[in-house]
């Protein structure tokens, strides 16, 4: 059903192809509306989530905008889904609507009727770039006014040149067999956990961790300050990139689904038939003419039935990350596949195998912590290990590092999470002992005590399950502790107030 292809924007030809230009000129056209204007560009930056003193700053809204009605607002604005198993979904439905919007006033313009968004793949070799269309202000229908073009785009480093640096993105949760996980401190699941309508909930899903808050905060960078427009979910959506991430986003949901066996959705009622269906707020966007969008998670979930389809949804060339680790853990490649399939639905035991004893504060260039670990748990992860080599194998334990009440008032935040790295050692010397990478995106409105997290900030999972295997194999898993380093991609100044609750480790067995 497809009649659209979102193809890659560095295949397109060249810095100023086709359908980027067609992308300046209809972006130009939404700008060019008024903010009342549900079909504009800020109406639809709003949806995504609307700060008023935060878009002024900026120089987004001023006195003179007239507001949408109250009805607009109430039905439309600040809906977009973070912390939640409807991440996924309802920023596909966005995207449609979007690129939509678009392709309508590149028509209207003389352009092509199979318009569609581009996508940026920063994993492809020497792609992970800024595309240069969005670098300059100038284009080629004008000087100074190209409107892919924005200052508030400062980049990992804040000095304006914005790339993604590739050692702090990754494709790991590609490898996590279930779409929907915990809240508890074990896997939070590819797509996310099980939530309500949820602008802004507490725990990521893997994807939306890494790497779509690393990208976010890593493009947009700047400070409270300085406000890059990508690292804010308030602002985000103002910035032409945003549309481009996002549909890569949307574009490695599809290729998580392309192995069937054990990567499928989830079926319950309530992520199927999305919030409404329990007297929530709809999922629903602009469309043109005046007419509007409303759709389901089970409605995005059909991938035959959208109108478009992507160039390319092949997994990456690597062995699958589940197979590899019981492979590097002595199993066979036909038992690891056999394995993951049949542990990939089973029931989950979460059980915490230890933490630290006081909060965090983040500042400067590093931080450390040391995580007392329980010997009996510790034991439990031990015996998990050697059992998979036995005559009645079982999937290992997988274990994750959990950053717990995360705080602070800079979302462009972000740093590299280390364990055990030698004393006196480099973080940057032994990738071996990287655990993973966090951004900040969203922990500003967490940690404001009148925000709907109360100030209990934002908890962060990542996976060291490759860390703990290593530790098994060296026989240095019957340490007590492990030690923790925090390395921030640029120093995280005072005013930042990042803080860190506990640093928690737990096991997770399929039962």
């Amino acid at each position: 059903m497809a009649t659209f292809t979102r193809k890659n924007v560095w295949d397109l030809g060249g810095d100023w192809a086709d359908p980027i230009l067609w992308y300046a000129r209809g972006v130009a056209a939404m700008k060019a509306r008024p903010l009342s204007e549900p079909t504009s560009w800020h109406f639809y930056g709003a949806i995504h989530g609307f700060d008023q003193d935060m878009w002024q700053q900026v120089g987004y809204f001023s006195d003179s905008d007239q507001m949408p009605s109250d009805s607009d607002v109430a039905t439309y604005w600040s809906q977009c889904q973070h912390g939640s198993w409807y991440f996924l979904p309802w920023h596909r439905g966005y995207l449609i609507g979007f690129e939509a919007v678009v392709r309508d006033a590149v028509v209207k313009l003389g352009g092509p009727s199979d318009w569609a968004l581009p996508y940026w793949n920063y994993f492809k070799t020497n792609e992970s770039a800024l595309p240069p269309a969005f670098a300059s202000p100038d284009w080629p229908d004008g000087t100074g006014d190209n409107p892919l073009f924005v200052e508030q785009r400062y980049g990992p480093n804040n000095d304006g040149k914005v790339f993604v640096p590739l050692d702090a993105v990754n494709e790991n949760a590609l490898g996590d067999p279930d779409f929907t996980g915990s809240a508890r401190g074990g896997s939070p699941g590819f797509g996310g956990v099980n939530t309500k309508f949820s602008h802004g909930g507490r725990v990521h899903g893997a994807l939306e961790s890494q790497p779509h808050d690393q990208v976010h905060g890593l493009v947009g960078g700047g400070d409270d300050q300085t406000l890059g427009l990508m690292s804010w979910p308030d602002l985000a959506g103002l910035d032409p990139i945003f549309w481009l991430h996002h549909a890569n986003i949307d574009r490695l949901w599809e290729v998580w689904r392309e192995n069937p066996t054990t990567h499928v959705d989830p079926s319950q009622a309530n992520w199927v038939n999305g919030p409404a269906a329990i007297g929530e707020r709809a999922f629903v966007v602009p469309m043109p003419g005046g007419q509007s969008f409303t759709y389901t998670p089970g409605d995005m979930s059909d991938y035959s039935k959208l109108t478009y389809a992507y160039d390319d949804v092949s997994p990456p060339s690597d062995v699958p990350q589940a197979i590899a680790r019981l492979q590097g853990l002595g199993v066979s490649a036909a038992a690891a596949a056999s394995l993951v399939r049949s542990t990939a639905m089973a029931a989950k035991e979460v059980e915490l195998l230890g933490a630290n004893n006081q909060s965090l504060r983040v500042t400067g260039s590093e931080a450390r912590a040391a995580v007392a670990l329980d010997p009996v748990v510790r034991q439990k992860v031990a015996a998990s290990l050697r059992s998979v080599a036995g005559p009645t194998p079982r999937a290992p334990d997988r274990v994750f590092l959990n950053l717990e009440n995360v705080r602070g008032l800079h979302d462009s935040t972000t740093f590299k999470v280390y364990i055990n790295v030698p004393e006196g050692g480099d973080p940057a010397k032994h990738p071996d002992h990287l655990a993973g990478s966090v951004a900040l995106f969203g922990a500003r409105k967490a940690t404001l005590v009148d925000g709907k997290q109360a100030g209990d900030g934002l908890t962060f999972v990542i996976e060291i399950t490759h860390i703990v295997d290593a530790l098994h194999l060296s026989g240095a898993l019957d340490a007590g502790q492990l030690h923790v380093r925090l390395v921030p991609v640029r120093p995280v100044p005072e005013a930042a107030q990042v803080s860190i609750g506990r640093i928690s480790v737990f096991r997770q067995s399929s039962e």
